[in-house]
């Protein structure tokens, strides 16, 4: 085994000293492109600007991810406008084959398993590679193992985790490559390490190659299975389920995704300050688990950042930046017009929420008390525009339903909007045109919640709950650089929480932002340039992929 690449698949620049330890980075999904659609949320986003810093950085990582032929879903609507989900082929005619193909077991059944790569130079990236099951050699079950990502069939799920852990592990041998840090973006690809544990026979060697990042801020969110089901599935690379239970602690027979993937790890980390502090609470009972830092999430700045605004910024020519924020958000209105056929106005504080759709999340949080509601999108002297957007998980009937619920709102309001298609090009233009970023989670539910960071690097305040990235760009500036809510006990029951932050938020819009909006300007301009000039270089995921060396690949 080697610590270089095969030729063809090299980095093409000289590592940067700092960052010559060769990893691989794992992940279920990556938005590195709007033309690659192989992501959902906040997690691809999350490792697709990961993918671009370490390129910029000129770090020694690649990427391991899946090909998903049909991708997350195309968010449609239906004749009335509610949510429709298709899956239709996507076609990628920029990957480069590899000629490289192996067979993994699932179900006691070989499947073959072939690779695509990505070339750094078409999207600016590391090197990475992209597994695929839509081979002629597997039958159409085989196939469609790499059809959609997060398939709602629970065997099917699990088999794609096989494809990413086992198939990518697999395909580090095929390469004749072996990192000295495997680095698990969730536990999605933990039956990789079963496969390096036959290949190594050591526990220890394992614990001491592997690093975990971990999302799921309680423990109930964390994907558990049944040992005997993962044992017939052939999760565990033909180990017996005693081996198994022996080398992860397993006492019972309920298989935890993250606990095994933290008593396999070195090292773990959380995705913010806060989240780092709530995983080790969360796991502080559990017998030989891994030491878990934080890394908080970041975005990056040269992908995502307008350059005419970002130059008007630091030329300091606020002429320039109210221009080029007017222009963005008429961007942005365009694309209103062209899915509702309602007409925006650019000189109208205009609030966006937009991310994944789950319930945690609340995405309707602000409609709860509709006459309120009405009453301040119906306001003549501090007007208001509201857009929503994002994608409910297909098989999630709650958070469609939430999703319709808004659009059925939306038809009688005039200036409140609901826009389908939410990924990369969709979610640049939203951030444009952007005043104000809403993000409401419960708070301790959202792990970090990148989409303010880039709505922050385009001219949009920030108006959020206490949670996540954002209690940190708070907390680390003593000027306002957002709008930050009240924490409330996250203890309370669920509807106390949604109905005391829902009274917040509408003291804060009420008394706070839209006056600051209207009737002070200048101190609104004054925020702006603040937040943006005070969201980097922290939150620019250049800090973020250096700290995974500093800190987790150590």
């Amino acid at each position: 085994m080697s610590k270089v690449l095969p030729k063809q698949f090299q980095h093409p620049y000289a590592f940067d000293e700092r960052y010559k330890k060769p990893v691989v980075y794992f992940s279920m999904e990556f938005a590195i492109d709007q033309c690659l659609k192989i992501y959902s949320g906040g997690l691809g986003f999350l490792a697709g600007s990961h993918m671009r810093s370490a390129y910029e950085l000129r770090q020694n990582v690649i990427g391991i991810g899946i090909l998903w032929k049909k991708g997350y879903y195309d968010q449609t609507r239906k004749e009335d406008h509610s949510m429709q989900v298709v899956f239709s082929e996507k076609l990628y005619y920029f990957l480069e084959e590899t000629n490289i193909k192996f067979k993994i077991q699932i179900h006691q059944h070989d499947v073959w398993v072939k690779a695509m790569f990505l070339n750094p130079e078409t999207f600016g990236t590391v090197p990475m590679f992209f597994l695929s099951t839509d081979l002629p050699e597997n039958d159409y079950l085989a196939c469609s193992t790499t059809f959609k990502l997060y398939d709602s069939d629970p065997n099917a799920k699990i088999a794609q985790t096989m494809i990413l852990g086992l198939g990518g592990t697999k395909l580090l041998d095929k390469l004749h490559y072996e990192p000295d840090i495997y680095h698990l973006n969730e536990a999605h690809a933990i039956s990789g390490v079963f496969h390096l544990y036959k290949k190594w026979g050591s526990v220890d060697k394992v614990r001491k190659k592997v690093v975990f990042t971990t999302h799921t801020p309680e423990e109930a969110g964390n994907e558990k299975h049944d040992i005997n089901l993962l044992h017939q599935l052939s999760f565990f690379d033909g180990l017996s389920i005693e081996e198994v239970k022996k080398i992860t602690g397993i006492e019972d027979e309920v298989f935890n995704h993250s606990l095994v993937a933290l008593r396999m790890s070195h090292m773990a980390n959380g995705v913010s300050k806060l989240h780092g502090e709530v995983s080790r609470e969360m796991w502080k009972d559990y017998d030989d688990i891994c030491p878990i830092t934080h890394i908080t999430n970041a975005q990056n700045k040269k992908f995502w950042a307008d350059k005419v605004l970002e130059e008007a910024s630091a030329k300091k020519n606020h002429l320039a930046l109210i221009a080029r924020k007017r222009e963005m958000k008429q961007r942005l209105f365009e694309e209103v017009a062209d899915q509702t056929g309602k007409l925006f106005d650019a000189d109208i504080c205009t609030i966006v929420w937009a991310r994944r759709f789950a319930e945690y999340k609340r995405p309707d949080l602000i409609t709860h008390d509709m006459e309120r509601f009405v009453k301040l999108l119906e306001n003549q002297k501090r007007p208001v525009q509201i857009v929503f957007a994002g994608k409910p998980y297909p098989m999630d009937f709650n958070a469609v339903h939430m999703f319709d619920n808004l659009v059925f709102a939306s038809k009688k309001i005039k200036n409140m909007a609901v826009l389908t298609g939410h990924e990369l090009k969709l979610s640049r233009l939203l951030k444009g045109g952007a005043d104000v970023w809403m993000n409401n989670p419960r708070v301790t539910r959202e792990a970090s919640g990148t989409s303010g960071m880039t709505a922050a690097m385009n001219g949009a305040i920030n108006f959020s709950t206490n949670d996540g990235w954002v209690r940190e760009f708070k907390d680390m500036n003593q000027s306002q650089v957002a709008f930050v809510l009240p924490t409330v006990d996250h203890h309370l029951p669920p509807f106390l929480q949604d109905t005391m932050d829902l009274d917040n938020m509408y003291e804060m819009l009420e008394k706070e932002i839209l006056p600051m909006y209207y009737d002070t300007p200048d101190k609104w301009w004054d925020m702006v340039k603040n937040s943006m000039s005070k969201v980097t270089p922290y939150f620019d995921s250049d800090r973020m992929a250096d700290e995974y060396y500093t800190k987790l690949y150590k």
